[in-house]
């Protein structure tokens, strides 16, 4: 049974754009029941909070995160294109259980300890394993299979098109709706799924009412493959297959052109973009597609591409934006702090779909929030905390974590996961290497 919360006399990021001081913040069944100035705590039965010290938020979401890539950490930067033939696919086909219950159990610590509640995982394999570690996490997450059945892909993932989606098909039966996890279906490389493994894939999310996800447009061979193999631009071909919707997530989606934006707003597509990872390939338009009422969340891309800190990937993203479309059109301030948590936040809930649900510390909403020691010298005082969240904190800075109304770290402690057996493992793996 969720034990009642109430966090007293702290400083609140209402959502993005919204700050409150010497506020009280309510926790019942797992839902937050109220925000006042003063809630009176003299019949309160649960836990109460010195929140004074502390600045809460809702929680960070990773829009796009590589689960069996996490022991790649440290051996992608700088390597020789094409990283993704020449390390990770060659990485991947020699995953097992217990390499992929690792990975889980370090990207679950890190996400936790960084200040990340929700997260979308792009698709990978023995997702069973690392399906029964976020459960136990406690993190809210989407899961997916790694989906392709390309005939030239290694023995040891070879698999048809129904083998593909029968695997998918599992982890769904299995885990969507377990503890605070859902299961979404995945196209893992568009190049790599024939035409039959992308119908069967979106029939299969349509009938389930699901989400449908795809790496798209994250390179331009990716793009001139599709061009070659259809005569058409990737968005344009999933447009002309019926695939997409609402319930469509395009990670990446760098390199698209002008009727390829006209496409992804027509049908309410969502996006991801990963600014640490992308930079090394391009920069998106996403001033652009966000005037254009395209919601584009904020991924990490997986500790192989520097980590899962989502404190990392905002900083990097405002700076890559200032840089390219900001100096360019002498707009210094082209992405504001607001509008980075917006992308981080609000529209992190509409991709992991929780919109109206996640996102806000407000009356009705899941209580998925953080609290972040503010009494520190690189962060007090501040004449603006939106912007002091942005420019300085970093991720140990998270101290606290609350998940539908249960704490998941209090004063930096994980208490779902056996956070000191976890680095143990790791550090054995370390030392293997």
């Amino acid at each position: 049974m969720l034990e009642n919360i109430l966090i007293k006399n702290t400083l609140i990021l209402i959502q993005p754009g919204e700050i409150a001081e010497n506020q009280d913040i309510l926790i019942e069944n797992g839902y937050i029941k109220k925000v006042d100035y003063h809630i009176n705590d003299e019949n309160f039965k649960g836990s109460i909070i010195d929140g004074s010290n502390n600045l809460f938020m809702p929680g960070l979401i990773d829009s796009h995160v590589h689960t069996g890539q996490q022991l790649l950490r440290g051996r992608i930067l700088d390597a020789k294109p094409i990283i993704w033939t020449r390390v990770m696919l060659p990485f991947e086909t020699q995953l097992t259980d217990a390499k992929m219950k690792l990975s889980a159990e370090i990207a679950a610590l890190e996400m936790i300890t960084s200040g990340t509640t929700g997260f979308v995982e792009s698709g990978s394999y023995h997702m069973m394993s690392a399906a029964s570690v976020y459960a136990q996490s406690g993190l809210r997450g989407a899961l997916s299979s790694s989906t392709m059945d390309d005939p030239t892909l290694p023995k040891e993932i070879k698999m048809s098109a129904n083998e593909a989606i029968q695997q998918n098909n599992e982890l769904y039966d299995n885990f969507n709706g377990t503890s605070n996890l859902k299961v979404y279906y995945s196209l893992r490389a568009l190049n790599a799924c024939s035409d039959e493994l992308i119908l069967k894939a979106s029939d299969m999310a349509k009938s389930r009412n699901t989400f449908l996800e795809a790496h798209m447009n994250e390179y331009p061979a990716e793009v001139q493959g599709i061009i070659d193999r259809t005569g058409q631009h990737p968005y344009e071909f999933l447009e002309k297959m019926d695939v997409l919707g609402p319930h469509f997530i395009g990670a990446h989606s760098i390199f698209l052109t002008a009727h390829e934006k006209e496409i992804i707003q027509k049908h309410h597509v969502k996006i991801c973009h990963c600014p640490f990872s992308n930079a090394g390939k391009g920069v998106p338009d996403t001033p652009e597609l966000l005037d254009h009422h395209i919601p584009a969340g904020i991924g990490t891309d997986g500790a192989a591409h520097g980590g899962l800190s989502l404190w990392n990937e905002m900083k990097i993203f405002r700076s890559v934006m200032n840089l390219h479309h900001g100096v360019q059109k002498h707009i210094p301030n082209i992405m504001p702090s607001k509008r980075i948590f917006d992308m981080t936040i609000s529209n992190g809930a509409q991709i992991l779909n929780e919109e109206g649900t996640l996102g806000k510390i407000q009356a009705g909403y899941k209580a998925d929030l953080i609290g972040i020691d503010i009494n520190q010298p690189h962060l007090y005082p501040s004449g603006n905390w939106q912007n002091t969240l942005l420019e300085s904190v970093n991720a140990n800075d998270v101290t606290e974590m609350i998940i539908g109304g249960k704490f998941i770290m209090r004063n930096r402690e994980v208490l779902t996961l056996d956070q000191e057996r976890i680095m143990y493992e790791a550090r054995k793996w370390n030392d293997s290497l």
